[in-house]
């Protein structure tokens, strides 16, 4: 559900997306016609059925599309007769219940639809460019395309079968979209037809299920009845009941089934990008979850039955259950605790609007719930009219749009789109990459030159750009290993390579720097790699196939790579676990890797299939992009892994492996930081050199040190215990328990005081200090922490019920922007407001009034 290569979309939202560069004509396949099955997502952009999902029978967020493709070989007629042989002679489905759209102005399909298929005019709708009318963009392949809807009876919906496909209605079910790609849209809006149309078709395999098992509505079926049946055990409720609960039951079994999938693929919950949409599923299925009575989480007990229903076409998603489970449990539990907080600042708004006497709380208010804490609009909406508010939602909704734009803005790859663009004028081009075999070559042609963007003729001394050769030894960046550097030369020109990279699938680009002399189109140079560097990111990526074996031997096969950066100095390697490695493991780890290079394995390189690959337990990493040949890289039986990178030949080549960090990068994702060869002595001798400045710092041998440190440390916390006992006592004879700070509320006495100049220990203290000394009462203090404020309160076990600190924090804790909590003796605050700590404090008396008549009304 991840697409490679293409920055335009956070999900793989259609069946076609992996053909996209293939339709440009940017990129060829071996193949000229193709049938998938695509794991998709829809829930951003201009495919977004989150808000309809659970309120209808057939929208989903995540959903598999069935698809067949023609690239320039067969087309409109083929297309219509092979989805009618399988609508009829394979499914079975009853002629009379399929009906067809066309474009208003596809006389072509019509023609073949009624008078080769046999399809009553009554029964073939002619519709407009918004419904049967399919683009790629403002500018690309383009062309009409024809719907087979399929009727699920009258019972659910009687009127006019035209009116009802147009309007939507859960009675028809739009099963299959066949996509005629003949013509092509310029930068004018002009339209041309194309020299080989194709074909691009896509059937939702949730809608044929619903078809096939005689169901009329996709939630019935065996995708989605399971997980709403467990939901039902979950919470005692009965489903269905035609009440707005049914739906909370649609929108849970929905989204479990994306949240499974995307951790499954790799996704973790963020606060950006694709965590963002994860951690946003997750907490709309929770919140469903409460309307049902579900206060606590239990989406986590769904993963296992949605991979059991899953299990044959993704077994993956079973190895990974246990993982998938843990990432989502903690994620509703994290939530839980934001509900909590968020409640809390919700009524803090409410208050002041009441006090404002305002009746609309303002649309950024809301959103602010809606982003930080997950609040759903309905939510603050019904939560609004228990103390008769309204909510901005005009206002709710600018707020949103603005953070899809930016949403947008971030995912769009305008660079990267403009710099294909570019390429897009070169199609046709191919550089055929030899750097496996050697590391220089005698005579490369130069295809393209590239600068600031532009196709140029020549580079000149001193000029930066993009060189386009028809051969290249210099590997380009992909999988995560770095792209080579090194020189390209003639006879008239020397220039500098310092990356190369894939622009386009099979193009590989060397970013260069011109040195002396030009550099034209059509020249013959010889291309060098630096071999030094090559052999270093060798020693890495070889190092990282044994770190991810290492890996999934030692804490399971929940492990797979998140991703990885396999340099000339040191490797990055993510992955999917969810606790910190101990050192005992990252020893083991180390030991285990270093074996199997002292053991100089064999690293055998194998041309396959893909399927031939996969078939033999390789393991296949969830963000790269495989064609039909693949390679497998093979280290004894160790490990066994699909890569396109470069290796060394024998393990022992690596010579050392040394683990530098590891740490968590996201909730569930890991990361080690490790160096191999000469890195790694680098790094012990840096270690070393570190050790013997020590030893001479402290005035004691190596192995002394240790004990010396122990000592010093025991003795600067003496020595600090002696300075907080003695600071204790100069504050403590500073605060007197005069008029000015101490004043009776209902017969409560009440100290309030601002303190300069002591930090959060010594408040806490000072605190619970003057609370004996005042023997029954309330002790408020406040200090400012460099650009924070923090607020304590210490309340005696008579006063603690009257007046609980907790309570009392509560109603600080907005004021001063900030977050607290504690118990009804002792609670505390933070917060960025400064500059309120003063005001704050004068309102204390006040707010214990009030905590006391809130109490009283109970």
């Amino acid at each position: 559900m991840i697409p490679k290569d293409d920055p335009t979309i956070l999900f793989t939202n259609a069946g076609m997306n992996q053909f996209k560069n293939v339709f440009l004509g940017l990129e060829r396949r071996s193949y000229s016609r193709a049938a998938t099955v695509q794991k998709c997502m829809r829930v951003s952009g201009k495919h977004n059925d989150l808000e309809q999902v659970g309120r209808t029978s057939k929208h989903h967020t995540f959903f598999e599309m069935l698809g067949n493709f023609s690239f320039g070989d067969y087309f409109k007629r083929e297309a219509i007769h092979y989805a009618w042989e399988l609508m009829t002679a394979v499914f079975r489905f009853p002629p009379e219940k399929l009906y067809i759209t066309v474009y208003v102005d596809d006389d072509d399909a019509f023609q073949v639809w009624k008078d080769e298929i046999g399809i009553p005019e009554n029964r073939i709708f002619r519709f407009g460019r918004e419904d049967n009318y399919w683009a790629m963009g403002d500018i690309g392949p383009c062309g009409p395309c024809s719907e087979i809807h399929f009727d699920l009876g009258s019972e659910l919906e009687e009127g006019s079968p035209a009116e009802l496909i147009a309007q939507g209605s859960d009675r028809f079910l739009e099963l299959w979209n066949l996509v005629f790609m003949q013509f092509y849209q310029d930068e004018q809006g002009q339209v041309h037809p194309l020299p080989s149309p194709s074909i691009d078709t896509g059937m939702g395999l949730e809608r044929m299920a619903t078809c096939l098992q005689g169901k009329k509505s996709n939630f019935e079926t065996d995708l989605f009845l399971p997980i709403i049946q467990r939901v039902m055990e979950l919470s005692q409720e009965d489903y269905p009941t035609r009440t707005e609960k049914d739906a909370s039951f649609r929108i849970i079994a929905d989204h479990i089934r994306s949240i499974s999938f995307l951790i499954g693929d790799g996704v973790m919950p963020a606060n950006e990008g694709r965590g963002y949409v994860l951690r946003r599923l997750i907490r709309r299925a929770f919140r469903h979850g409460q309307k049902l009575g579900l206060d606590q989480p239990f989406l986590y007990q769904l993963v296992a039955v949605v991979s059991e229903i899953m299990k044959d076409a993704y077994p993956e998603l079973l190895d990974s259950v246990q993982f998938i489970t843990q990432v989502c449990l903690a994620e509703e539990e994290r939530f839980s605790q934001t509900l909590h907080s968020g409640l809390k600042t919700f009524y803090h708004f409410v208050e002041k609007a009441i006090k404002e006497k305002k009746k609309i709380l303002p649309g950024e208010v809301i959103f602010k719930l809606y982003d930080t804490y997950g609040f759903p609009l309905d939510l603050s909406r019904d939560l609004a009219a228990e103390r008769n508010l309204d909510i901005d939602e005009q206002g709710f909704q600018k707020e949103l749009e603005k953070q899809r734009t930016k949403a947008r803005l971030h995912w769009k790859g305008d660079q990267e789109l403009r710099e294909k663009a570019v390429y897009g004028n070169l199609k046709g081009l191919k550089s055929e990459f030899v750097g496996y075999e050697m590391t220089s070559l005698a005579e490369a042609k130069v295809l393209a030159l590239v600068k600031d963007g532009q196709l140029v003729k020549e580079l000149g001394e001193g000029e930066e750009g993009e060189i386009i050769l028809d051969k290249t030894p210099f590997y380009a960046e992909a999988g995560g290993q770095i792209g080579d550097t090194g020189y390209l030369k003639s006879a008239y020109f020397s220039g500098q390579v310092t990356n190369a990279f894939y622009p386009l699938p099979e193009v590989i680009a060397h970013q260069a720097k011109v040195f002396s002399g030009k550099i034209k189109v059509g020249d013959i140079i010889e291309a060098v790699i630096n071999n030094e560097q090559r052999k270093s990111i060798s020693r890495n990526h070889t190092a990282t196939h044994l770190l991810h074996a290492a890996l999934r031997q030692m804490l399971g096969d929940h492990v797979k790579q998140a991703g990885s950066l396999v340099a000339a100095d040191r490797l990055r390697f993510d992955f999917t676990h969810f606790a910190a490695l101990s050192s005992a493991q990252i020893q083991q780890l180390e030991e285990m890797i270093n074996q199997k290079i002292r053991e100089n394995i064999l690293v055998e390189v194998r041309e396959t299939t893909l399927e031939e690959g996969l078939k033999e337990g390789a393991m296949a990493i969830f963000e790269e992009k495989y064609g039909e040949q693949v390679r497998m890289i093979c280290i004894g039986d160790f490990s066994k892994e699909l890569c396109g990178g470069v290796h060394v030949r024998q393990t022992g080549e690596i010579g050392v492996f040394k683990v530098l960090s590891e740490a968590s990068v996201a909730a569930g994702m890991r990361r080690i930081e490790a160096v191999t060869g000469k890195a790694a002595l680098k790094y012990f001798q840096e270690i070393e050199e570190l050790t013997n400045q020590i030893s001479l710092v402290l005035n004691t041998s190596k192995k002394e040190m240790l004990t010396q440190l122990e000592r010093l440390k025991e003795n600067l916390k003496r020595k600090e215990k002696e300075i907080e006992q003695l600071r204790a006592k100069i504050f403590q004879s500073q605060v007197k328990f005069d008029e000015q700070n101490l004043v009776e509320v209902d017969r409560i006495k009440i100290y309030v005081k601002k303190i300069e100049g002591i930090n959060q220990n010594e408040i806490r203290n000072l605190a619970d200090s003057l609370k004996q000394r005042l023997g029954s009462g309330v002790v408020v203090l406040g200090t400012k922490l460099g650009n924070r404020v923090l607020v304590v309160v210490s309340v005696s076990k008579e006063a603690s019920s009257l007046v609980p600190a907790n309570i009392l924090i509560d109603k600080i804790a907005p004021l001063i922007e900030g977050g607290g909590g504690g118990r009804a003796d002792f609670a505390q605050a933070g917060g960025k407001k400064v500059s309120e700590l003063d005001q704050v404090l004068e309102r204390i008396p006040q707010m214990v009034r009030e905590i006391r008549e809130e109490k009283n009304h109970l």
